[in-house]
């Protein structure tokens, strides 16, 4: 066992190996229960604290799914618990005068936002869509994160559109969140050529060997840590990451460096 491993597993978390959770949400979710969906800011934080979440970058499935609330939902939990979360600016290409207006508002919460959120495979709109230009151009622009839903074999969110979206806009940070789950081959070849591309873990590990895979070929300065939280929970995923028998250099890149990276200048 490494010494991240050992600690871990002894203690629950890892003072000197923070943890950043980049693809989170937040609210109830229809015909489920999640026990930590509902925000409360002092369950919440203990939550995180439990497992040594130094941030968690979130956009509540309210957002997403009821553009009547929009990104009102984002920046009213931010601002209640401002020292462990921030969010992605939620967009719905059905909605394309929201997102116009959204982008137009961004700078305004900036202590709250640092990028866009497309769930491209939920709103049936692929993530090259004309509808979704103006937050592209506005992440290009700026040097936003984008996280991205990516599944393999998706017309709207698969290696293809990924590619689409990623040489056309070089200044994003692009998150494939679940790396094109189960496309193992094409997620690498985007990762290798775009540098602006990155691998995020969360559904990855429940396919044995997804992980190692992309290690092996691009190893860890491309990847991110994230669980989709609160429908799974962070130990589980920690605990498979670290358990993939990596080393405690690649842990630490995965679990912070390269969140780090990508959110300087952003918070």
């Amino acid at each position: 066992m490494n010494s991240l491993w050992e600690k871990f597993l002894e203690n629950g978390r890892v003072k000197e190996c923070p943890v950043y959770d980049m693809h989170a949400h937040m609210g109830s979710f229809n015909r489920i229960y999640l026990p930590f969906g509902d925000f409360n800011p002092e369950i919440t934080k203990s939550r995180l604290e439990r497992a040594g979440i130094k941030m968690l970058i979130f956009c509540s499935h309210w957002t997403l799914f009821s553009p009547d609330i929009g990104n009102r939902a984002n920046i009213e939990v931010v601002r209640q618990l401002p020292d462990k979360l921030r969010a992605y600016c939620g967009l719905n290409p059905n909605y394309p005068e929201i997102i116009e207006k959204d982008v137009e508002d961004f700078e305004k919460y900036r202590d709250v936002f640092v990028g866009f959120k497309l769930l491209s495979d939920y709103h049936q709109k692929p993530v090259s869509h004309e509808n979704y230009s103006p937050a592209w151009k506005y992440a290009d622009k700026k040097g936003l994160i984008v996280l991205l839903h990516t599944w393999g074999g998706s017309q709207f969110d698969g290696p293809e559109q990924v590619r689409i979206v990623a040489e056309k806009y070089p200044g994003a940070k692009i998150l494939m969140g679940h790396s094109c789950h189960g496309a193992w081959d094409e997620t690498i070849q985007l990762m290798k050529d775009f540098p602006n591309v990155y691998a995020e873990l969360c559904a990855v590990v429940d396919d044995r060997g997804g992980l190692e895979q992309i290690m092996d070929a691009c190893g860890s300065k491309q990847i991110v840590f994230g669980t989709d939280w609160p429908w799974f929970n962070h130990h589980y995923y920690i605990g498979a990451v670290i358990d993939s028998g990596i080393s405690d250099q690649d842990a630490h890149n995965i679990f912070h460096r390269n969140a780090e990276k990508l959110l300087e200048g952003l918070i």
